[in-house]
């Protein structure tokens, strides 16, 4: 069953109005005997292209002003392109690899050999499946332990073999069951963390669809995180705050903005590098537009990378992640602010510092 998104009905209605004027435009072609394109036939082609290029418009319009919750519906629709997608209209040659060499095989999490364009790279992607089935057996992209310990073994084979990385992020979160939590997955995503740090290759990461909490950063420690325009990357989902802060998920909406979770906040903040555009309409209107897109990112981001030394690249990543979370104090406030009866003194008026110029 299609799903069709409430901001989206605008759309939908004028894409009727305009099949309708097609269907009319052939039947009128079809019953002219003289071959001759009549007058009211002209005006009808006339009224299409015009129909067209108001449609255009209002695609963009409306999607390029999105609220946050909107933007946390596109990168859920169910037609967006997952990494499967992208596997099949981007890169050539891909060889699966599979298991943790512990546990088992989660198919959440797809590594294995490819080629982009003339470049060899191991890619790394989080799958949630396309129907109820393959969602079940992905767990709707949510990866358990072994899940993250099987992206990490590929991606040190990357490191033996100098190939850059490609990951591309997309689940809730990770898996939050019992089992996972009896085999470590803490411990999994921590030790991601802590490995992609220092791995001596490119990394390139790409958030194309949610970016969820934990589950996101066990595979996205990178010298370059991007988002797709329409995704999202977050510490908690928009239901979770908002059942923690006002106890109800139907503040979700209000929550999604408080986050700051879109692709705009998170660059302003310096928690991304980069957007990737995505189609008029999102990427689940034209998966292929979509594709492209990233692809040229990608080819982009690595020519970039592989320029750089390899110490000079680890460093810079490292780098990277330490400036996030850093903020400044200024020294009037320190001097003027109250202690408190804990003795620790504080400053409630501490203000974010910029990424770009931390200060300690």
């Amino acid at each position: 069953m299609e799903v069709r998104l409430p901001f989206e009905a605008p759309i939908y209605e004028m894409e009727a109005r305009l099949t309708e004027l097609e269907l009319q435009s052939q039947r009128a072609g079809g019953s002219s005997t003289s071959g001759e394109e009549t007058a009211d036939s002209q005006a009808l082609r006339e009224q299409i292209r015009a129909l067209r290029r108001e449609l255009a418009n209002l695609r963009r319009t409306i999607f390029a002003n999105l609220t946050p919750w909107q933007k946390v519906q596109v990168a859920r629709h169910p037609k967006r392109p997952q990494t499967r997608d992208y596997l099949s209209l981007i890169f050539d040659g891909f060889q699966e690899l599979h298991g943790d060499r512990a546990v088992g095989e989660d198919p959440a999490i797809v590594t294995g050999f490819a080629r982009l364009d003339s470049t060899k790279v191991m890619l790394v992607g989080q799958q949630k499946g396309k129907n109820l089935a393959e969602r079940t057996a992905c767990h709707f992209g949510c990866a358990h332990p072994e899940g993250y310990r099987k992206a990490l073994l590929k991606m040190k084979l990357a490191e033996k073999f100098k190939l850059p990385i490609v990951s591309l992020i997309d689940t809730p979160g990770a898996y939050p069951g019992i089992t996972a939590e009896q085999r470590g997955q803490a411990l999994a995503i921590a030790e991601n963390l802590m490995a992609m740090a220092s791995l001596r290759t490119p990394i390139v990461c790409v958030v194309i669809g949610e970016g969820g909490s934990g589950g996101a950063l066990g595979i996205g420690v990178g010298d370059k995180v991007a988002m797709l325009e329409h995704a999202y990357y977050s510490v908690i989902s928009p239901e979770g705050c908002a059942s923690i802060l006002w106890k109800g998920a139907e503040h979700a909406p209000r929550a999604a903005e408080a986050l700051k979770m879109t692709a705009p906040d998170l660059k302003r903040l310096g928690i991304i590098d980069d957007i990737v555009a995505e189609p008029a309409g999102g990427a689940h209107r034209d998966p292929t537009e979509a594709a492209s897109l990233l692809k040229a990112y990608l080819v982009k981001s690595l020519r970039e990378l592989s320029a750089l030394p390899l110490d000079e690249l680890v460093e810079r990543r490292y780098q990277r992640f330490r400036r996030i979370g850093v903020f400044k104090v200024e020294s009037d406030q320190v001097r003027d602010a109250p202690t408190p009866a804990t003795g620790l003194e504080t400053s409630p008026t501490a203000t974010p510092a910029p990424a770009s110029s931390p200060t300690v």
